[in-house]
């Protein structure tokens, strides 16, 4: 199954994510956001970093999740490889980030992003699975 795809807009970036689940499109999530915003090649999983959101609704759920995706690799200097889900239900969801402390001669950035944002967000149960757009702040 395809996990994301970038999607196009004037100002900003945004992706479209897939799961066959919540968890799995909350993870694939992540990865969009960690795909864009860095090359993910030369991160080692080596660490373990907990993550955990919560919110009164699935939408608002992924963002404060992107979130604090982000703030893990912006505010704490983490190179995250890949986020896993460990429970999620309609108000919130926990798991952990995998990666190592950022080295900025190991590390590439790509695009920096600011935040993820409400615009045009949509996250839903469709017949083909989870699916979810999300537009990011650059």
């Amino acid at each position: 199954m395809l996990q994301f795809e970038i999607l196009e807009h004037p100002a900003d970036i945004g992706f479209r994510a897939f799961g066959a689940s919540e968890a799995e499109l909350f993870e694939n999530a992540a990865l969009a956001l960690l795909s864009i915003g860095w090359e993910l090649e030369g991160i080692e999983p080596l660490e373990q970093y907990p993550l955990s959101a919560s919110a009164s609704d699935l939408e608002l759920l992924l963002v404060n999740w992107l979130n604090e995706v982000l703030y893990l690799t912006d505010g704490k200097r983490i190179a995250v490889r890949q986020c896993r889900v460990n429970a999620i239900n309609s108000t919130h969801v926990s798991g952990l980030a995998l990666g190592e402390p950022r080295d900025p001669d190991r590390h590439r950035a790509r695009i920096v992003v600011k935040a993820v944002t409400y615009h045009q967000l949509k996250a839903a149960r469709t017949p083909a699975g989870w699916l979810a757009d999300v537009y990011l702040d650059i």
